[in-house]
């Protein structure tokens, strides 16, 4: 029901700016609503987000048993796919991929994803690249069954770095670490309360205190709130790195990394140091055929973030970085796998 909010809410407003849109496609029940299904039902972003909401509207579910962007082309083509959402890559993988320009697309109304902050590169790459369809993402947890925020189309496409404003059965605030709420524009933990918020752990009253407090819900997400009231997660708390007293949000320089046309797959994570404590390290798998130093990257990082966040161990992966079964990269695999004297 949130979702199905958020898209009407969105779509209502881009009218009133700017008149109906034109048709793109014949009203055909080829066209019917259809999502492909590229992630387990187990996980929120399947079962809850897609399955849940495809249903609501009468529409078709495609299940893939696992994802390879080749075989997602070919049954958006054949089943006429409307809809498609999983985690960011898969997006990005599906548009790179050298069968899309020679497969018929021109059914996706809705191209995106959630379980991973959906680069702002990526928001209008899929703007570009795909003619009829729009950017979309979510942000949410499995303890809010799924959803917390939305935003689409020319919402997305204006601020590319948003999740989108909470929806309405819900109250959210930031606030610092001893729990105060902090004004509009500054980063600290997103707390969020309402009817979608579980009551708690089964059998685990001390997680079900450390995490919910009179209904609050601590995320464990860094985030601000601007003042249109959208949500921006600025990364997980697990996975921020504090070099040296600084703290260096992974997600941020994922998104800069992931600006090279040559970058196919990051994972930013920290790595342990005697004298500032962690510094930043990131594993990359490039795009067919492409060749990139560490040194050229680095350059290319200079003029984007700031030189305390820019890598300091890079490791350039010959197969694609680990993910477990939700399509999400393994960070802890990567940090006990990979030697820090091995990196360029």
């Amino acid at each position: 029901m949130s979702l199905a909010f958020a898209n009407a809410v969105q779509g209502m407003a881009i009218t009133a700016a700017k008149g109906p849109a034109p048709e793109t496609m014949p009203s055909t029940p080829s066209h019917s609503p259809a999502s492909l299904v590229i992630t387990p039902l187990f996980h929120v972003t399947a079962n809850n987000c897609v399955a849940h909401t495809m249903t609501l509207a009468g529409g078709k579910l495609v299940h893939m048993y696992k994802w390879e962007a080749a075989e997602a082309l070919r049954l958006i083509e054949t089943e006429r796919i409307t809809v498609m959402s999983g985690v960011p890559v898969m997006a990005r993988e599906l548009i790179t991929h050298p069968d899309f320009d020679t497969r018929d697309t021109s059914s996706l109304t809705s191209l995106g994803g959630g379980g991973a902050q959906l680069q702002p590169d990526l928001v209008q790459k899929i703007e570009n690249t795909v003619e009829t369809a729009r950017p979309g993402t979510g942000y949410g947890m499995t303890e809010t069954c799924g959803i917390i925020t939305s935003i689409g189309s020319d919402f997305f496409v204006d601020k590319p770095a948003s999740a989108g404003p909470p929806m309405p059965c819900y109250e959210a605030r930031i606030v610092d670490s001893d729990g105060k709420e902090l004004p509009s524009g500054e980063r600290g933990e997103l707390c969020v309360r309402g009817a979608q918020v579980i009551k708690g752990y089964l059998n685990r009253p001390d997680a079900t205190a450390e995490s919910i407090e009179d209904g609050w819900l601590r995320t464990g997400d860094i985030a601000l709130l601007d003042e249109d009231g959208f949500v921006f997660i600025v990364d997980r708390a697990k996975d921020m790195v504090l070099r040296g007293g600084e703290n260096i949000f992974c997600a941020e320089v994922e998104a800069s990394i992931f600006e090279h046309a040559a970058v196919a797959e990051c994972s930013v994570f920290g790595v342990p140091d005697d004298r500032l404590g962690e510094e930043v390290g990131v594993a990359i798998f490039l795009t067919a055929d492409a060749k990139l130093t560490a040194d050229e990257l680095r350059s290319f990082l200079a003029e984007r973030i700031a030189a305390f966040k820019s890598p300091r161990y890079i490791w350039f992966q010959t197969e694609p970085l680990p993910r477990n079964a939700s399509g999400k990269f393994l960070k802890r695999q990567l940090r006990e796998l990979l030697d820090p004297a091995q990196a360029v």
